[in-house]
């Protein structure tokens, strides 16, 4: 008989021997020992009976490697069998594939194993038999027999997917264009399907199965930066799980320790959504620690807390809160003294039973009788209710969105009153949901209803509720909005609604703060002198829009005056900081230099890198040179500008492109002496007929005034282009560590 598509390559524990001997190379012997290890009580008869039956079933059957076909369900088995699975599962993993692929019928098997046997190979015959990667309406119908399927009993998804787990390891004996199908076919439904079982073991290394074959190169190239990583910075793994362990020790904490690199794929996927080179990626390592109490998994995370810097935003308590499958752990991400940041799972044993085998360890066995784990699910509740929600004259499309709901629960898909899906980041809010509607909608809501109840606008939508929103005419956005909606178009269109409603008020106090301003400098406020000031400042909805800026506190009195009366040069901060002084964060005596690569201002955000023997480096925050240092962290230091006037001292290089006329440059230099800005260097880059390019350096006091600068100069009408020029440096060579450079720790 010929093989089906899904069969695969040799079992890699058979790669030595002929085909006659493959078969001999796992007997049914082996296969009882390892579940009677679990389950003494096991019905080893029926198992040996299955194996028996299944062999001559499938006799003279080959897979696409050339090996025996029963190999393939004893692997299969296998595989259950490390879950702890109950006989049936073991006996329906053995005979899967026996009423498709042989003369065996439904009805030997119900004489032979009972019909729980039987009903089982029977659901996973038809899984088998589903397309699931199909992209027609077929699709959606097949979803619908798959969970009616699970529903019945989820225990033949388990053997679907051991089934699919196998196929994958062995693919390579398929087509190439096979491999493609069964590997995207994976990735997209097996491998979340059991992930949403809580079976994170299988769904990791179903991805990386399928990434080895979508995508070849870019796995062997983590993999190669992985080998990389050790041979410069040795075995992490070991000295971090080292250090943890002897950190839990001495705090008393009993508690088992592992380290692992996370998966390729894991990897990818991460380089994928933060558009980020491996080299950038901080924590590609996983550690988990196992304890044997609640108690001391929140212990544990006290020490993990005291001995290494724990990241914000990175931490989560599934232990209190627990995942819906049933999932429980603390989750934290660390970094040490050398940058390296780790993600740590801290759990207990039990916990971590329900972790590696999700709705598995419902029927999981220890020492013959059912385990009955406290956190384990029970397997069919979700499946129940959705297949429940979907009645059978609903629109298959329908069941296959909510599916999907399901199974992709990393975004909250849910629906307005009409059906339509609305998809919207985890922690939306119907405030959220009415802005992704419309915006009208948004501005004018006063309530909203999920699945038909009244909640208040701050409740966290969930995947696959129904949302009303109730609206007012005449309601305005709020300004406690922005700290409920969780989307930037939400809080955007809230922003500019909210300046819009305060606008009236904003103006108002604006011009009075301009009069009182103006007159501090004996001028006044005229509507020409502000729509001068206004057209100086490039603000386009001229002078209204500058007294609200005013008013709002988003430009200060200070620069309108400055950028129509320059030589008054008015500072609101009282008495020039002196430059010794101009740095807060610094250590006593502790001498710094603005970096020549980007030469920070006064009053922009900077960061400090230190160097034995010289002087502190200033960066700006955003300076490409701080790349270098990323995995020196012990190196960087907080710092910031003083508040106040500064003293015109800080020399910055502006790009001009000017026109090539007489008179121009003397105009030019006299515009930078009347804004209070001293010329020490100039030098010309380029010269043409029309126009020529100089390079000027300007000493002067803050980043404001640089930009005040900056706009007189792009207000001439002789200046084509002026901006800020940056000159890229190497960083200066580091000296050789001292013994105090030594860095510890992760």
């Amino acid at each position: 008989m010929t093989p089906r598509d899904a069969e695969a390559d040799r079992d890699p524990r058979k790669e030595e021997g002929g085909m006659a001997e493959a078969a001999e190379m796992m007997p049914v012997d082996e296969l009882i020992a390892l579940v009677t290890a679990y389950n003494p009580k096991s019905n080893t008869k029926m198992l040996r009976r299955a194996y028996d039956f299944g062999r001559e079933m499938h006799e003279g059957q080959f897979r696409r490697s050339g090996e025996p076909y029963f190999t393939h369900p004893i692997a299969v088995a296998m595989i259950l069998a490390e879950q702890h699975l109950d006989d049936a599962t073991i006996v329906t993993a053995l005979l899967h594939d026996t009423v498709e692929d042989t003369r065996a019928t439904y009805a030997q098997l119900v004489e032979l194993f009972g019909s729980d046997v039987a009903e089982l190979v029977d659901g996973v015959t038809k899984l088998t038999n589903l397309q699931l990667s199909s992209t027609e309406t077929k699709q959606a119908e097949n979803f619908r027999k798959l969970f009616m399927a699970m529903s019945r009993d989820m225990r033949v998804i388990l053997v679907k997917l051991a089934d699919r787990l196998h196929n994958m390891r062995t693919i390579k004996a398929m087509k190439p264009e096979k491999q493609v199908q069964k590997a995207r076919e994976t990735m997209d439904i097996f491998a979340p399907l059991a992930g949403r079982m809580g079976m994170q073991w299988m769904r990791e290394e179903l991805e990386d199965l399928a990434f080895k074959v979508l995508n070849p190169e870019g796995r062997q190239s983590i993999l190669r930066r992985f080998v990389s990583l050790k041979d410069d910075a040795g075995d992490v793994i070991e000295r971090i799980t080292k250090d943890m362990r002897k950190e839990l020790a001495e705090a008393g904490v009993a508690a088992e320790v592992k380290g692992r690199a996370k998966k390729p794929y894991s990897i990818w996927r991460k380089m994928e959504e933060k558009k980020q080179s491996f080299s950038r990626l901080s924590d590609i390592y996983g550690f988990r620690i196992l304890t044997e109490s609640e108690e001391d998994c929140y212990r544990a995370l006290g020490v993990i807390h005291q001995r290494w810097k724990s990241i914000p935003g990175r931490f989560k308590d599934y232990i209190s809160q627990p995942k819906s499958n049933g999932y429980r752990s603390i989750h934290t991400t660390v970094s040490g003294r050398d940058g390296k940041r780790v993600e740590v799972q801290i759990r207990t044993r039990a916990m971590h039973e329900v972790a590696e085998a999700g709705v598995a360890a419902h029927w999981s066995y220890k020492d013959g009788v059912k385990a009955e784990n406290p956190f384990a699910v029970d397997p069919g509740r979700w499946i129940a209710a959705l297949t429940e929600q979907m009645g059978a004259d609903e629109d298959h499309e329908d069941f296959l969105e909510a599916v999907k709901l399901e199974m992709y629960s990393d975004k909250v898909f849910c629906f307005t009153p009409k059906g339509e899906v609305v998809k919207l980041p985890r922690g939306a809010t119907p405030i959220d949901f009415a802005y992704a509607i419309h915006t009208r909608i948004g501005s004018a809501c006063v309530g909203a209803k999920i699945d038909g109840m009244r909640v208040p606008l701050w409740t966290r939508i969930k995947n696959g509720q129904s949302i009303e929103i109730i609206t007012a005419e005449g309601q305005e956005p709020q300004a406690t909005w922005l700290e409920i909606a969780t989307t930037g178009r939400a809080k955007a269109a809230i922003r500019r609604a909210l300046r819009e409603v305060d606008r009236e008020r904003y103006v108002k106090l604006g011009r009075e703060l301009a009069r009182s301003g103006f007159e501090h400098v004996g001028k006044k406020a005229t509507d020409k002198v502000l729509e001068t000031a206004a057209r100086k400042l490039r603000i386009e909805d001229g002078k209204d829009e500058l007294l609200a800026q005013l008013g709002r506190a988003e430009l200060r009195v200070a620069r309108v005056v400055n950028v129509l009366y320059p030589e008054l040069m008015v500072a609101e901060d009282g008495d020039a900081v002196k430059r010794e002084r101009a740095l807060i964060g610094l250590e006593k005596g502790q001498s710094f230099k603005r970096a020549t690569c980007c030469r920070p201002l006064p009053g922009e955000r900077i960061v400090g890198i230190t160097w034995r023997g010289r002087p502190l480096q200033v960066h700006a925050i955003d300076c490409e040179a701080l790349s270098a240092y990323e995995d020196q962290p012990d190196r960087w230091v907080d710092l910031h500008w003083q508040t106040g006037r500064h003293a015109a001292i800080y020399a910055v290089t502006l790009d001009l492109v000017l026109a090539n006329d007489p008179g121009v440059l003397g105009r030019i230099c006299t515009l930078i002496g009347e804004q209070k800005a001293n010329i020490s260097d100039l030098e010309f880059l380029d010269r043409k007929p029309d126009f020529y390019r100089v390079l000027v350096d300007v000493e002067l006091r803050d980043a404001e005034h640089l930009h005040n600068l900056i706009s007189a100069l792009e207000a001439e009408a002789d200046v084509a282009s002026v901006s800020r020029h940056r000159k890229p440096e190497e960083p200066p060579a580091a000296p050789s560590p001292g013994p105090e450079d030594d860095r510890l720790g992760l």
